[in-house]
């Protein structure tokens, strides 16, 4: 029986595994988008570790049904199991959407999130079984089958912005099985399966019109909790969240990803003075800013549904940017569908509104503002990245605190609010990074430039609280506008600032609780990171290499039955826990589904181990320097879904170049090491260099950058895809070796399957290792770590001499 022609190593067979490649992809990142809304952000870097699982398992049940599989050709398997993988991505759609889990450790919600898990692993699978039995038969093309898989998942990438942007979170999923159905037409002869597969095809796009603006697939559970849809008004996808307007009578609130909320408010800001809405927007989050700056020049990071923007004008500013991430919120709701109901209040001259990252803007900025704002402002939701990857941010870091001084006017100020709690923790952060700023600048009496106010007497669930930060000392002057402000808004209580002895009589005195506390006690110490050795939450300066500002816990708290405060925040501090959770998850799924069911299998006595190992330590290391290097390029892109895309693509696509060039490059497999020491140069080169390069050319044009980026990651991706191929072709069976050349059985132990899976399985792995470190250690040591995988690899390639 001999395989199609496209079997052989033609152009339908590249189109083939390109398209499995890219529905696979597509489906990976697509998922992350979804589980961010439906589940927790926490859950959506579940999706990565899915979907590895689900492509090494494929292997393993491609090697261990080898014989069964051996009665069709790859054509009619490929065919059959595009279908299946199309079929099953709608179950998938559906399970997520239904799935009710929430955060509490419960035996149910561990059933529940293991139920999603294998079940979203299935199209996986079969993308898995097909990839595995097409390598194996035609190992002969490896390079070439490698490089087009590479290139299939690397349009993905690019695609997959546009089509969350169009399309929306679960349209998405099924254009990935559009594309998985297609893929039939493409591998089969027969007419039946060519037939099915095209009828599927156009049943997915007939649903993809008719869900439209989510007739039939949206959101039915999220966070554990029931969407009752009837208060809203307004519901749209993108790459960056999902975004929904509630009716809420007196205001509409703005919804993203189903969690954090912002508030549109229906008044102009010339008729506010005196009114019941100036007293709840001065109580809804602490404004002596506006006090101290009435008609100062403003600059509010995340202006959402434009409180602080109407607050600042409505105290008299004449000049307000705001800079705004998501387009959803800032063009077609506050500029479009509610721009009447919010007054306009966005196309007002006075009022600047970019879409924009926050920090990227007032970096690059040549302007200097009296104020710079930023009021609960929190980028825990997740992108097409996927949670930790990708969800803390590059606001709160020293690095941060510094751009925004440097933009500030002699006089001008931060001046920004956080939610804190009886045990203060992130308010008491932000101190802590404007104190190493301010140190950093010269600056020797710290306790003269902080004024810190509440929102009321802090307890377990959470108060806003407002840091006022200057690089000039508080005036006597400005120190006596706040006390009175609070004296005439009994509601705030004044937690810090720099003469509390010298206030004058009877202007609101400070509860005598508060006169000694954590901010006070971090302000005199003049120590912040000594501070924070000694207090119970880890409230140390933030830096741009390790960015986990809402991470407050000491990684001893995650393992014992701690006191600590359980408030809103305990959902980010959970994150690691969930990051261990999900590690022993994935250690169990890679046991039952990976390892155990080739133990039985174990390779013919004889053959040594090592070249195993090193697929597995290939497998770490790259996808250790790939998490890393988003992480890397988010602040330099401007936005974490410009890194997700940049990056994957160029990793992708060079990884694949390299692939195909890998057996005219490297020859023998004995020499794999040559691609791999000079990945490590590389890596070595990077950690020195990459974040001096970013730092200068930040400033450039995007088109600039993006050639910076194709300058610094193609040579990089082009080395890191040589060495998997590579060994694989040392794995492959031997021409002499083939005992049935006609269906591509082999009969040197499957070891090809065997490579395949453990590469997938310490994929899985590494995804989550690689965030653990880099949130205990940073992003350096995490690219410290990928190069020593990859030295071990260099080592082991010798252990080819004998395949």
């Amino acid at each position: 029986m001999n395989e199609p022609n496209k079997q052989q190593g033609g152009r339908g067979l590249l189109i083939g595994i390109g398209l499995v490649s890219f529905s696979a992809l597509l489906l990976e990142l697509s998922l992350t988008r979804l589980f961010s809304v439906v589940l927790f952000y926490h859950f959506a870097f579940l999706s990565i570790s899915i979907a590895l699982l689900g492509l090494g398992a494929g292997g393993v049940f491609a090697f261990i049904r080898r014989n069964w599989l051996s009665r069709w050709n790859a054509g009619e398997i490929a065919a059959t199991l595009c279908i299946a993988g199309a079929i099953s991505i709608l179950v998938v759609l559906e399970v997520v959407l239904h799935s009710s889990i929430s955060l509490a450790p419960t035996g149910g919600n561990l059933l529940r999130l293991t139920i999603l898990y294998l079940v979203s692993a299935v199209p996986f699978f079969c993308c898995g079984v097909l990839l595995s039995v097409v390598f194996a038969r035609l190992a002969g093309n490896i390079p070439r089958l490698y490089g087009a898989d590479l290139a299939g998942g690397s349009i993905a990438c690019l695609l997959t912005v546009p089509a969350l942007n169009w399309l929306g979170g679960p349209n998405t999923i099924l254009l990935s099985a559009v594309t998985f159905a297609a893929g039939s037409a493409v591998w089969s002869e027969s007419r039946k399966l060519k037939r099915a597969g095209m009828g599927i095809v156009a049943a997915f796009v007939l649903l993809i019109a008719v869900n439209g603006h989510g007739r039939l697939f949206d959101i039915v559970y999220a966070k554990g909790m029931y969407r009752d849809s009837k208060w809203v008004e307004f519901a749209r996808w993108n790459a960056i969240s999902r975004v929904e307007v509630d009716n809420q009578q007196w205001a509409r609130a703005i919804v993203i990803d189903a969690d954090a909320s912002t508030y549109i408010m229906n008044i102009a800001p010339e008729g506010w003075a005196g009114t019941v809405w100036q007293k709840n927007l001065m109580s809804a989050a602490p404004s002596p800013v506006n006090i101290l700056r009435p008609t100062g020049d403003f600059a509010i990071i995340g202006p959402g549904g434009g409180v602080d923007v109407l607050r600042a004008l409505g105290n008299g500013s004449k000049n307000v940017t705001g800079i705004e991430i998501n387009p959803i919120i800032a063009n077609d709701i506050m500029r479009g569908r509610y721009a009447d109901f919010a007054y306009h209040l966005y196309q007002r001259p006075d009022v600047h509104i970019h879409v924009a990252d926050g920090r990227s803007f007032v970096r690059n900025s040549k302007d200097k503002y009296d104020v710079v704002q930023m009021t609960l402002v929190d980028t825990w939701a997740s992108t097409a990245a996927g949670a930790f990857a990708l969800s803390e941010n590059n606001l709160y870091t020293k690095e941060a605190f510094r751009e925004y001084f440097d933009h500030l006017k002699p006089d001008g100020m931060l001046a920004i609010t956080r939610w804190e709690f009886k045990s203060p923790r992130e308010a008491l952060r932000v101190v802590s990074n404007a104190m190493a700023v301010l140190q950093q600048m010269g600056v020797e009496d710290i306790q003269h430039h902080f004024i810190i106010v509440s929102d009321g007497e802090l307890d377990e669930d959470g108060r806003p609280v407002l840091v006022l930060t200057k690089k000039s000392a508080f005036t006597r002057a400005e120190e006596i506008a706040v006390f009175e402000h609070l004296e005439r808004n009994k509601n705030l209580a004044l937690i810090y600032s720099p003469s509390e002895h010298s206030r004058p009589a009877g202007v609101h005195p400070v509860d005598p609780s508060l006169r000694w506390n954590p901010f006070s006690a971090l302000i005199v110490s003049n120590d912040p990171i000594g501070f924070a050795q000694k207090y119970a939450y880890n409230v140390s300066p933030v830096t741009d290499d390790a960015p986990f500002f809402f991470f407050t816990l000491k990684l001893k708290h995650m393992f014992q039955d701690s006191e600590l405060e359980k408030g809103i925040d305990w959902k980010v501090n959970l994150g690691v826990l969930v990051l261990l959770i999900v590690l022993s998850v994935s250690i169990i799924a890679v046991l039952a589904f990976l390892i155990i069911p080739l133990l039985w299998y174990a390779p013919a006595p004889g053959q040594s181990p090592w070249p195993l190992v090193y697929f597995v330590l290939i497998g770490l290391g790259y996808i250790i320097v790939e998490i890393t290097l988003i992480q890397r390029f988010v602040l330099y892109l401007g936005h974490p879904v410009y890194a997700l895309t940049v990056v994957v693509f160029l990793m992708l696509l060079s990884s694949g170049l390299g692939s195909i060039l890998s057996s005219r490059w490297i020859g023998t497999p004995t020499r794999a090491w040559i691609p791999i020491l000079s990945v490590v140069a590389l890596v070595a080169v990077f950690i020195i260099v990459l974040p001096p390069i970013l730092q200068t050319t930040v400033g450039w044009p995007f088109a600039l950058k993006l050639l910076t980026c194709a300058a610094l990651l193609v040579p990089l991706g082009f080395l890191m895809g040589m060495p998997f191929p590579t060994g694989l072709r040392a794995m492959a069976p031997k021409a002499t070796a083939i005992a049935d050349a006609e269906v591509g059985v082999a009969v040197d132990g499957g070891r090809v399957e065997w490579a395949w899976a453990l590469n997938a399985a310490s994929s899985v792995l590494g995804s989550v290792l690689a965030i653990m470190i880099a949130i205990q250690w940073g992003l350096t040591v995490t690219l410290i770590v990928a190069a020593i995988t990859y030295l071990a690899a260099a080592a082991l390639s010798p252990t080819f001499r004998g395949e």
